[in-house]
């Protein structure tokens, strides 16, 4: 096994999913399996050399008691912090069920109306759950002359967190009068387009992102993609990315027209569509006429930046 370092393993246990950060932890540690089995018998903790490996591997997850016990104390023999494991295995499964990824909330809860966001899922027959996570989530948006925005850019990182996921979800929503079926999707970096569903009522864009391979739980992978935008009657304010199932890390970089500075910018930070926000941020365009906000460690959430025009 190789040796991981200390930022691989801090990303493994903020992603999971649990066997990928113990078989990080272990490599970062350096320690054989016999001997984290002697560590843990020393702590008056029995667990067998096959159940380590096949928690590492992901073959068998642990359920019972004295397993769950057997986890707590790895996080003190591998110099973990409290829960950091114990964490990623959720509550505990009924007998027969798939493991679980992170937590997820519906799209649903997160874009308004809901009920077109629903239809929109139906006619691609997406699942609730993508089996995907969000490792790192790089957004750039332009905002042109006109006050409007031009196209929006995103490199995303994601880490499956169950077999056999070969597609991404997008999801777009125009700002109200824009004209959705004049947007454009672009799959630029190892992914290609796949069905794309429109609801030009709600100004709704649902894209599959076709991956080039077929991932196995634990599995990172990298994509770059995009959306050029329709203009709607009025000037854009504010631009909102929603969370579904929380990411490990977020950056949205806003670039302004030299035609078409704001006033004032603020991040925010929102629980679900129409709510007043929970955390508010005043941000500086900078010399080159963007803003930008960076997020860690967030969970599911709607997180974005306004600006005023006057």
């Amino acid at each position: 096994m190789h040796r991981s370092d200390p930022a691989e393993l801090a990303a493994a246990l903020r992603t999971g999913p649990f066997h990928h950060a113990l078989r990080t932890a272990i490599a970062t540690r350096g320690l054989a399996l016999h001997r984290i089995r002697r560590h843990l018998a020393l702590r008056g903790v029995n667990v067998g050399l096959t159940s380590l490996s096949y928690w590492q591997q992901g073959h068998r997850r642990p359920e019972r008691p004295e397993s769950l016990r057997a986890v707590a104390a790895l996080e003190d023999v591998l110099d973990l912090p409290e829960h950091s494991l114990t964490r990623l295995l959720g509550p505990r499964r009924a007998v027969g069920t798939a493991p679980t990824g992170p937590p997820v909330r519906p799209y649903r809860d997160l874009i308004s109306p809901a009920a077109a966001v629903d239809d929109l899922l139906t006619a691609l027959s997406g699942p609730r759950d993508s089996g995907l996570h969000t490792v790192t989530h790089i957004e750039r948006i332009r905002i042109g002359p006109d006050r409007q925005p031009t196209r929006r850019d995103s490199q995303h990182a994601l880490r499956a967190h169950r077999d056999g996921i070969d597609r991404y979800l997008a999801l777009y929503q125009g700002d109200p009068g824009s004209d959705i079926t004049r947007v454009g999707v672009r799959a630029e970096e190892n992914c290609r387009p796949g069905r794309i569903r429109r609801d030009r009522t709600h100004h709704l864009l649902a894209a599959e992102l076709l991956l080039d391979r077929r991932l196995r739980a634990g599995d990172t992978h990298l994509l770059g993609y995009g959306f050029d935008d329709a203009p709607s009657p009025d000037p854009s304010c504010e631009y909102v990315r929603g969370f579904n199932s929380g990411a490990g890390q977020y950056v949205l970089q806003i670039t302004f027209h030299p035609d078409a500075l704001p006033v004032r910018c603020h991040r925010f930070a929102l629980r679900a569509p129409g709510e007043d926000p929970y955390e508010t941020e005043e941000l500086t365009l900078d010399g080159h006429r963007c803003v930008h906000l960076v997020a860690t460690a967030l969970r599911p959430c709607l997180l974005g930046i306004r600006w005023d025009w006057e």
